[in-house]
């Protein structure tokens, strides 16, 4: 890490690639420098080749992912739609019992006689 202080805003942070490891082993001569600066560097390699090949997996997979996104979302559209048919024949079977009730209501109100001892005149 440097500190701001050291490096100006516009420049880039600096970073080993592969080259700059290569380049270090030459100075460094020593059996474990050489040994990491090779595994270093497969790394790199390792790490490019999975970058390079890491689209048409991807790709492939998230197709998959898609497709079975779009057949759960279907199943799902599917039981709501029965649902809601399900609940649109209980409403009118609902309505249907209201109406009934209300005319058999109609049907059968007689007026009522009033409370007390005084009938009312009749006409």
């Amino acid at each position: 890490m440097t500190s701001k202080n050291k490096r100006p805003k516009s420049a880039l942070p600096l970073a080993f690639t592969e080259h700059g490891v290569v380049m270090l082993s030459s100075v460094l001569r020593s059996d474990i420098a050489v040994q990491t600066s090779v595994l270093i560097t497969r790394a790199f390699v390792a790490m490019r080749q999975m970058i390079a090949n890491s689209p048409v997996i991807m790709s492939a997979q998230l197709q998959k992912e898609m497709k079975e996104l779009k057949e759960y979302i279907e199943d799902v559209f599917a039981d709501q739609n029965d649902i809601n048919e399900d609940t649109r024949m209980q409403i009118e079977l609902i309505n249907q019992v209201l109406a009934e009730l209300q005319v058999h209501k109609k049907l059968s109100e007689k007026p009522r006689r009033p409370i007390g001892f005084i009938r009312p005149e009749e006409d």
